[in-house]
């Protein structure tokens, strides 16, 4: 019994996962629309943007918060008149 091998088609089929991986993280890149999709992208990026993710959503809550402060104000500005 002989036992043959193709070192082509291996090749060509490792070649060929090689490349799927990579079109399956840039489709991903594309279809995100983000820079960052992970950390192993960029891990100083990703801590930059989710502090200021953070951020934002800590100011548009103190917004939320400074307009229901003026309704409260208004309310009882029209109770006393």
């Amino acid at each position: 019994m002989v036992v043959q091998h193709n070192m082509t088609a291996m090749n060509s089929n490792r070649q060929l996962g090689i490349t799927s991986s990579s079109q399956a993280k840039v489709t991903e890149k594309l279809s995100s629309g983000y820079k960052i999709n992970r950390a192993a992208d960029d891990a100083a990026g990703l801590t930059i943007s989710e502090k200021m993710r953070s951020q934002i959503r800590g100011l548009t809550q103190a917004s939320t918060n400074a307009q229901d402060g003026v309704s409260c104000v208004q309310t009882a500005e029209g109770a006393l008149s």
